[in-house]
């Protein structure tokens, strides 16, 4: 009788993880006019400050407020960052792997120098790689979208 209840238990645990539901974050995503990041990103002038509509694979979660996700590009080894304010939308761990579509403003984000270098001074050392400061000779621009809606697919 045990093995069978657990038997049960488990495979009901598997339906719900197998048959996870879309959630929804904000207003409504407007997924007709969904625009490729690698193209979002190729000519980001073109975008900024404007409502665009993204689709990829979750890749990473904010892990201490749930408050930014990655979504990969269509295009190799590319992603694309969904911030939000704190507390506006916590975005669950247990979404990573999924796929989402997002909806909202480009923003960009300049880094002077010495920003910048700060900025690839941490990813290499996130990488375990070793930098050289005097390799970044300008400031940069990160793109991020700002969302209004967002929608996990299941």
């Amino acid at each position: 009788m045990r093995t069978l209840l657990a038997t049960v238990l488990l495979a009901l645990l598997f339906v719900s993880t197998v048959n996870a539901k879309a959630l929804t974050f904000g207003e409504a995503v407007d997924a007709k006019d969904t625009i490729k990041i690698s193209a979002l990103l190729a000519s980001p002038q073109n975008y900024v400050d404007k409502k665009v509509t993204v689709a990829g694979t979750i890749v990473g979660v904010c892990e201490k407020r749930g408050c930014w996700m990655n979504l990969a590009s269509d295009a190799r080894f590319e992603k694309l960052r969904i911030k939000v304010r704190d507390g506006d939308m916590v975005f669950p761990m247990s979404a990573k792997g999924r796929k989402a579509l997002a909806t909202g403003y480009l923003k960009e984000i300049k880094l002077n120098i010495e920003q910048a270098q700060r900025y690839k001074a941490s990813l290499a050392k996130r990488a375990g790689k070793t930098f050289d400061l005097a390799s970044v000779t300008s400031g940069m621009s990160l793109y991020q979208v700002s969302p209004t809606g967002v929608k996990i697919l299941d």
